[in-house]
Formats: structure tokens, C-alpha cells, sequence
């Protein structure tokens, strides 16, 4: 997952299991990220966009979803717009062969060495300070 700062979507890069096949390019869109005491937190914003491995088709996804969110008051007018805005910002950005779709992700690979990092206790209860995780 590539999230800048700032941005209001992630993209995520999405191979086959166990495999080296690119599967997708999925972007998220969301609220940015925040830092937090333990992290990072957003909101996600239920529409998203799925681009094909070469990066010669996409397609809206959760487009109903995100419809009836609006409907019942979700989302007002106005964000719903600013939403399906930066989806578009995103596939221009892919149109136009921008970062980060001329960056080589679809080709990298994790260090073997690298293993997947475990989350803190508390992580999910918002008790980070409690679980000894903010003190300095």
C-alpha cells in the first residue's frame, strides 16, 4: 500500500497469492492519513477504483455502495463530489503515466529478509497510552 501525505486515496498494489503476478492496481479512497500514537488512521470512503495490471483499463467499484451513502446522509453533496474528484485526479494521474504508476511497483518485491511487523497490544481499543505504548 503507497500512501502519501496529505492525499486523499492509497494504492494499493496487489499480487496473486504466492505468485509474482500482478493481479491489480486498487486505489482506496480515503480520508488522508493521521498520525496517531501507535500509527496511522483514516476513514475510508467506500468508493474505489480497480485498474487492470498493465494499467490499460479501470473501473469504478462500490459506485451503488457509495450512491446510497450519500442518499441517507453519509456524505453530503459536496463531499460526494470532492470524493469522486479525487478519483478522477487519480486515474488522470494514471492516464497520463504519473507517479505512481511509472514508479516500477508493479515489479518490486519485499527484501527476504524483511519480515511482516506485528501490532501493539491495544492497537485495536484505543488504548494505546493504557497499553504502555506513548510513554517516552
Amino acid at each position: 500500500m503507497l500512501a502519501r501525505p496529505g492525499e486523499a486515496h492509497s494504492v494499493e498494489v496487489m499480487w496473486e497469492t504466492g505468485q509474482t503476478s500482478l493481479r491489480c492496481w486498487y486505489i482506496n479512497l480515503q480520508e488522508p492519513l493521521r498520525r496517531t500514537a501507535i500509527g496511522f488512521d483514516t476513514m475510508d470512503h467506500l468508493l474505489d477504483i480497480v485498474i487492470s495490471p498493465d494499467r490499460t483499463q479501470w473501473r469504478w467499484k462500490d459506485e451503488e455502495e457509495f450512491q446510497e451513502a450519500v442518499a441517507i446522509g453519509v456524505y453530503s453533496p459536496e463531499e460526494a463530489r470532492a470524493i469522486q474528484a479525487e478519483g478522477k485526479r487519480v486515474i488522470e494521474l494514471l492516464r497520463t503515466g504519473q507517479p505512481p504508476f511509472c514508479d516500477g511497483w508493479d515489479r518490486w518485491s519485499a527484501p527476504v529478509e524483511c519480515e511482516i511487523p506485528q501490532l501493539p497490544d491495544g492497537w485495536d481499543r484505543g488504548d494505546a497510552d493504557e497499553a504502555g505504548l506513548c510513554h517516552l
